[in-house]
C-alpha cells in the first residue's frame, strides 16, 4: 500500500462529493475511514450524538471479521456489509483498497439509493485519492 497524503482541498472535494450523492438523499450521516479505524471525513447530521471514533474502529473490525469469513468460503473478500435496523440502517462499502465509506440512513430513503449513490461517490473518492493504481 502506497501512502496516502491528505490534503485540505482533497478532504474537501471528498465531503462535497459525500454531501452531493448521499446527504442531499436523505441520508443522515456519512463517514469515510482509512483501513486502521481512523475518521477521514465526517458528513451530514450533526445531532444524536454518534460517536463516530468508537463506529470507524468497529466498522473497521468488522470488514478485517468478515474478511476472514469471505475467505474461509472461497471469496477475496466482501466489498459492502448491510445492517437493518427498526429505525435505521447502516451501510458499509470498501472504496479501493484503503476506505470504508459508513453511511446511516433512515426508512425513509431506499437502500437501492444508497447503495447506488455509494456507488457513484466511491468512484469520485477513488480518483479524488488516486486509490485505483495502488
Amino acid at each position: 500500500m502506497a501512502d496516502l497524503v491528505l490534503t485540505g482541498p482533497l478532504l474537501e472535494q471528498a465531503k462535497t462529493e459525500i454531501d452531493n450523492a448521499l446527504i442531499k438523499a436523505g441520508v443522515r450521516k456519512a463517514i469515510l475511514i482509512d483501513d486502521a479505524g481512523n475518521v477521514v471525513a465526517s458528513c451530514g447530521e450533526r445531532k444524536g450524538n454518534i460517536d463516530t471514533t468508537s463506529l470507524a474502529a468497529l466498522a473497521a473490525a468488522n470488514f478485517g471479521a468478515t474478511s476472514q469469513m469471505a475467505k474461509l468460503i472461497g471469496e477475496d473478500d466482501f466489498s459492502l456489509l448491510f445492517h437493518k435496523g427498526k429505525n435505521d440502517s447502516i451501510h458499509f462499502a470498501r472504496i479501493g483498497t484503503d476506505m470504508i465509506l459508513i453511511t446511516i440512513f433512515g426508512d425513509d430513503v431506499s437502500l437501492g439509493v444508497v447503495r447506488l449513490r455509494v456507488a457513484q461517490v466511491a468512484e469520485a473518492i477513488e480518483k479524488t485519492f488516486n486509490l485505483k493504481g495502488d
